[in-house]
């Protein structure tokens, strides 16, 4: 790296900082890629509740849907890359191995969202306008989730001459996954450092809040239909995951070819969104207060099987 790279990287007070790293209490391992996860999804039902809510909808029914949708995160992040496990030669016990192996968060939220499809079913919840509530619940559970990621420093991506890249010091102890980046004093650079990389994590994060904001402006100044704000969530999202992952290809993420799994993943979430979104424009009522109230009326009379 040149001295510029590194000056500039000095004015910016250094894009490095000590990670915070795992704790472990007797047999149990706590760390903040795990505690923030919760909290993003608890801070997110929290939202796509208090969002159905107003709109006249179950809150007590959308609860026991999170329930069910928390199961199902937790199964699809860990068994969505099973397939490419077994396609880059692994065997059947590694692919199914339910605590060992790659884990996935598009596989986290397509197992969620089945999830909570299947148990809206069960409590004769409307789905679409539960989904496009979980619109926003889902954003602000990847911005809140990223904050555990730059805390311990996960997700790095490939060595960068950026000045807005993380730089590794000698001593820093990052996630595990990054052990490998990790240098001695005797190891570091001229410039006194270890290597400088993409913090795709922040650019995740980064990318979670500006389409926050651009969903809210969407739904105020476009009459949308149902499930039209779900659909353009998972456009957004699966194309972001596609175009960060070309900076991780190789850093241990589950790959098929020359694409990381998320990106495969990513980019059929994307297409199956495009799909949605034309559907439910030919197919559905005008989200609006008033068809809210139909709605919601309709299936308060209906018995529940919560």
């Amino acid at each position: 790296m040149s001295s510029s790279i590194a000056s500039v990287h000095q004015f910016l007070a250094q894009i490095a900082y000590p990670p915070i790293p795992i704790f472990e209490v007797g047999p149990l391992r706590l760390s903040l890629h795990g505690l923030f996860a919760a909290i993003g999804f608890v801070a997110g039902g929290a939202l796509a509740t208090r969002y159905l809510m107003r709109r006249g909808y179950d809150g007590e029914k959308f609860q026991s849907v999170l329930s069910w949708a928390l199961v199902g995160a937790l199964l699809g992040a860990r068994y969505l890359t099973s397939p490419a496990t077994l396609l880059a030669g692994g065997s059947l016990a590694d692919a199914l191995n339910p605590i060992n192996g790659n884990f996935s968060i598009m596989g986290g939220f397509a197992g969620g969202i089945l999830a909570a499809w299947w148990r809206m079913n069960q409590v004769e919840l409307p789905r679409l306008p539960s989904f496009d509530a979980a619109a926003y619940g889902l954003v602000l559970g990847t911005i809140v989730g990223r904050i555990g990621d730059l805390g311990i420093v996960e997700h790095l991506g490939r060595a960068t001459d950026v000045a807005w890249g993380y730089a590794i010091k000698p001593g820093y102890d990052v996630a595990p996954q990054h052990n490998g980046l990790e240098c001695t004093t005797a190891q570091a650079g001229p410039d006194g450092i270890c290597g400088v990389y993409h913090h795709v994590a922040a650019y995740d994060m980064l990318g979670a809040i500006l389409f926050f904001f651009v969903l809210m402006q969407i739904e105020r100044r476009v009459d949308l239909r149902y499930g039209q704000l779900f659909s353009i969530w998972i456009v957004w999202y699966g194309l972001q995951r596609f175009v960060l992952d070309f900076m991780r290809f190789g850093n241990g993420d589950a790959t098929i070819g020359s694409f990381t799994w998320n990106q495969i993943s990513g980019l059929a979430g994307s297409l199956l969104g495009v799909v949605l979104f034309v559907w439910y424009a030919r197919t559905q009522e005008v989200s609006s207060r008033e068809n809210d109230l139909q709605i919601s009326g309709a299936t308060a009379e209906a018995p529940s099987t919560a």
